[in-house]
């Protein structure tokens, strides 16, 4: 009888079954949240072995941090994909990172569960999310005059905005209409954009 892995070399084996329970794994917890998250489960849904999860992961944490990085991996994409269409203008450039990063969560809101949800006690999901925040506060900073306290402050607060949005539009909180939610919220970009220029031309 032919098993299902005939003729698959080792490694890709390992692969594909990696796959398979990394997408199982973005369905609970899209689905439930972290309760929902066990190794049984997560093997029923990708219909492998327990032996298979361990070949993979340590645990669940481990598992549930490899479903941040594909999602993150996908709205990263999205993103400069959007930042380079809108071109150097940084209005215009807000307003598509805003858009996008919005419109992500909304085709499948699984999304965003997976990257703003609150998952206590995940101590490697809460150092990538730790990380991302920490990349994009970075970039943002890394666009304005060095060594001044007033880009520092306006690209943490705008980082604090962004990731706070996306987490209350993913919870469903600021409605379904995701043209007014960009205006708003570009709009206060803005505005605060112009005040630290102001403040740095001084």
């Amino acid at each position: 009888m032919t098993t299902r892995w005939a003729g698959v070399p080792a490694s890709r084996r390992r692969d594909e079954r990696r796959d398979m329970l990394v997408r199982a794994a973005f369905v609970l917890f899209g689905a439930e949240g972290e309760a929902g998250l066990s190794v049984r489960a997560v093997c029923r849904e990708a219909e492998l072995h327990t032996r298979y999860f361990y070949e993979n992961f340590a645990d669940t944490g481990e598992l549930l941090a490899a479903v941040y990085d594909r999602q993150a991996e996908a709205l990263g994409d999205v993103l400069a994909r959007a930042l380079e269409e809108a071109g150097p203008d940084a209005e215009a450039r807000t307003r598509a990172g805003v858009r996008d990063v919005l419109r992500f969560i909304s085709d499948d809101p699984r999304r965003g569960r997976v990257l703003f949800a609150e998952a206590p006690g995940n101590d490697a999901l809460a150092a990538r999310r730790r990380a991302a925040e920490t990349a994009l506060l970075d970039g943002l900073v890394a666009m304005g005059p060095r060594d001044d306290p007033t880009v520092l402050i306006a690209a943490t607060m705008f980082t604090g905005a962004m990731i706070e949005l996306a987490r209350q539009w993913a919870d469903g909180r600021l409605g379904d209409d995701l043209d007014t939610v960009v205006d708003a919220a570009v709009e206060l970009a803005t505005a605060l954009h112009a005040k630290a220029a102001e403040r740095l031309a001084r």
